[in-house]
């Protein structure tokens, strides 16, 4: 089963708040699991961790590993919480091989801030239910892995997870934590799946024909949780600034997602530029790097050839990008780009057809 990765457009941050929306894009490169069924034990192993590969058996219903130390946080939290899915939906648990192969990261270990959890997590979700022959819609889906990815992140809005599910670009808007670890303290799993969620919503939205995102990379990586983690403290001592930056956000987010809805390259430009200016203001009040010297350059060099730029998801590192009329020409763009060290990656937008 595959699932994509994702770019953030718009609305960081501010989408970690319940109801706050953020504009979201799935793209053409997919994180690929596939289980087999075995007997009396189990094996997770990935292209990418060929020298770490699990080992694992059973103790009842539990999972037991006979490693203490792996790189597959989110990839068991998935297991874990899908098979409580199975369990409640009357499957008897098996043994099986899992198999993770991915193209969010390259095959030297670089990583392009893709989003490669959330799609570890969502393809891992989907291989075990269609394994185990579970009742599957995107918003069971969605739900699921955003537990299993919660469980180990502990913050962030899960945005990641909604484009790797529904594909495509999206309009999100992230749900209320602490209602759900409240709810999943007093109900069931499956009564949780199927209950709405406050403050969640997925709005699938169409591109003007003529708009074209570029994406860059600086070739830095950044850690969204630790990012995520000192914006948080941050808005405790600014809640002024902060509540500000969230109303603002949100302003800016809605006439983005009118110019969607109206096809206006104009408008999605005009308030792209605005959410970096946010952003930029963000960064100053919670002193926390978003926006570092390559990124910086990398939207310099598009504002200069018609361009619409700014750093995508948490910032500090890893990738920048463009929303620019198809009728500009770009080789120049991107030449100067190589010439300040940052890396176009050549990808597409990718829209999810089924659960297939």
């Amino acid at each position: 089963m595959k699932a994509p990765g994702k770019l953030y457009i718009a609305g960081e941050y501010a989408v970690v708040e319940a109801g706050f929306p953020a504009i979201i894009v799935a793209l053409n490169q997919f994180v690929t699991v596939t289980v087999a069924e075995s007997e009396n034990f189990g094996t997770i192993d990935s292209e990418q961790y060929k020298e770490t590969s699990v080992n694992w058996r059973r103790a009842g219903d539990e999972l037991v590993f006979d490693n203490r130390d792996n790189p597959f946080h989110y990839l068991l939290s998935a297991i874990r919480l899908t098979e409580t899915y199975a369990r409640a939906c009357g499957r008897e648990l098996k043994f099986y091989h899992l198999s993770v192969d991915s193209e969010l990261d390259s095959r030297d270990g670089k990583k392009f801030g893709l989003g490669s959890s959330a799609a570890v997590t969502v393809g891992t979700v989907k291989a075990l239910c269609k394994f185990y022959n579970l009742p599957i819609t995107k918003d069971i889906l969605f739900k699921m892995a955003a537990i299993a990815h919660l469980d180990v992140q502990g913050n962030g809005s899960l945005g990641d997870i909604a484009a790797s599910v529904y594909g495509g670009w999206i309009a999100y808007h992230s749900f209320d934590h602490q209602w759900l670890a409240s709810k999943r303290a007093e109900v069931s799993l499956v009564d949780l799946l199927n209950m709405d969620w406050p403050g969640l919503s997925v709005e699938l939205l169409t591109p003007p024909a003529d708009l074209r995102l570029l994406i860059g990379w600086t070739g830095s990586p950044a850690s969204t949780s630790h990012l995520v983690d000192k914006v948080t403290w941050a808005k405790d001592k600014e809640k002024q600034e902060y509540r500000a930056f969230l109303d603002a956000s949100r302003a800016c987010l809605d006439r983005m997602i009118a110019g969607f809805r109206t096809g206006a390259i104009n408008v999605i430009q005009r308030e792209l530029r605005v959410n970096r200016k946010l952003l930029q203001h963000l960064s100053s009040f919670s002193h926390v790097s978003i926006e570092t010297v390559a990124l910086n350059s990398l939207c310099a060099i598009a504002e200069d050839h018609g361009g619409a730029a700014k750093t995508s998801g948490a910032g500090g590192g890893d990738c920048g990008i463009v929303l620019i009329d198809r009728h500009e020409a770009v080789d120049t763009l991107l030449q100067d780009w190589e010439s300040e060290g940052i890396t176009t990656l050549p990808l597409s937008v990718h829209n999810v057809m089924d659960l297939v």
